[in-house]
């Protein structure tokens, strides 16, 4: 707002209700412009895992979406699945899309320079009306070259995430969307329950599954843009809007990131990425960063070692504190964890049944995955709720 410029919230008021009661239909007509009408709880998120490490089938979570329908608008969804690969589990699997088949070319040659390539293949879909305009979408299943991890003097997961900006910065047409060990990302334009169908994800089982369906507010909907967003094995899938996007990004891209997918979600998975896997922070500690305490909350805090270690993150990371309401799930080997902004001002819901434990932004999803779901609350804001694999069973 303008220097010296007063805002009259109360007058505005007025006048806005005594337009609409003289005018209702050009009031209507306004409110149709195009950005007008927006829809703050926008997009679906839903969750799942097992900590027995049991499979499932995709079915379960593709069908949770469904009554949450409404939440997006046909312009994007998608899903991640942890334990998919057993055949390859010690390799990366790629997911990637092409534009053409020269791109795919030119993209294999990269990855063969840079790693061996243990198999690849399409990625089987279902021809459905409702999902069109597709590209080519292939996996690799690849092991990093030694030579080649050695000559950059890092290692192999940094190695990996290299080549995973490399070719979605520099390889125009090229775009890998899921790029860890023993899981994948299965996305599209379309809603998430069609997304499920094309992508077949009924004949998969995983330990652990995420999905989303997405209501774009600002950005545009595209395949890439779609939801989960992930690097190495972390996905994350949200609702929300990231209004630090700007210095979230600004921040991030001074150690390597590249944030080109034209949308804020991007940016959380990066940073996430950066906290645990490069700062070596726990994942509570990450949470603490993104959703940080205010500084009145931390200076109430009775426990020194608490206060302090507060401090200390919203002092080091000042730039990676993410402002704006959200709601976010994050996807790892092993684990998932749950997210809202400090205020919570996205719904999320969690609750359990036996040795699975569910996710969503509605008791509705859930109840459709188990409908004796026990123990059904709403996290508080700012508190992460972090399930992982019993000790001992490999996934």
């Amino acid at each position: 707002m303008s220097k010296g410029v007063h805002f009259d919230a109360r007058g505005l008021c007025t006048k806005m209700n005594a337009f609409s009661a003289f005018y209702p239909e050009r009031l209507k007509r306004f409110m149709k412009k195009e950005g007008q009408i927006r829809i703050p709880s926008g997009c679906a998120i839903a969750a799942v895992i097992s900590r027995d490490g049991k499979k499932m089938t995709g079915e379960s979570i593709t069908e949770a979406m469904r009554p949450m329908h409404d939440r997006s608008n046909g312009l994007g969804g998608g899903f991640a699945a942890y334990g998919i690969y057993p055949q390859y589990r010690d390799f990366y699997a790629f997911h990637m899309f092409f534009d053409s088949r020269d791109t795919r070319k030119q993209c294999e040659s990269f990855l063969a320079e840079r790693f061996e390539i243990v198999h690849s293949e399409i990625i089987p879909t279902r021809k459905i009306p409702a999902i069109t305009d597709e590209p080519i979408i292939w996996r690799y299943f690849v092991a990093p070259l030694k030579s080649a991890v050695s000559s950059m003097q890092v290692d192999e997961k940094e190695f990996v995430a290299r080549a995973v900006m490399k070719i979605n910065t520099g390889l125009k047409g090229a775009y890998i969307f899921s790029s860890g060990k023993n899981m994948g990302a299965f996305k599209a334009v379309g809603y998430p329950e069609d997304v499920g169908l094309f992508y077949r994800l009924d004949e998969y089982e995983g330990y652990s599954w995420t999905a989303h369906g997405r209501y774009p507010t600002n950005t545009p909907g595209w395949w890439g843009g779609a939801h989960p967003f992930t690097l190495l094995d972390y996905s994350v899938v949200h609702n929300g809007e990231i209004s630090s996007y700007d210095a979230n990004r600004r921040f991030i891209e001074m150690f390597g990131y590249k944030c080109t997918l034209q949308t804020d979600t991007e940016v959380i998975t990066y940073i996430l990425d950066y906290l645990v896997r490069v700062q070596g922070l726990t994942l509570g500690e990450a949470a603490s960063v993104i959703a940080a305490p205010f500084w009145s909350t931390i200076e109430s805090k009775t426990d020194l070692e608490d206060k302090l270690k507060h401090i200390y993150l919203r002092t080091v990371f000042p730039s990676l504190l993410v402002t704006g309401p959200f709601s976010i799930v994050l996807g790892f080997t092993g684990g998932l964890m749950a997210l809202n902004d400090r205020l919570k001002l996205r719904s999320m819901v969690v609750g359990e049944k036996g040795d699975r434990v569910y996710v969503s932004s509605e008791e509705a999803a859930i109840r459709v995955m188990e409908p004796d779901a026990e123990n059904i609350y709403a996290p508080a804001g700012g508190e992460p709720v972090i399930i992982k694999v019993k000790d001992g069973v490999r996934v």
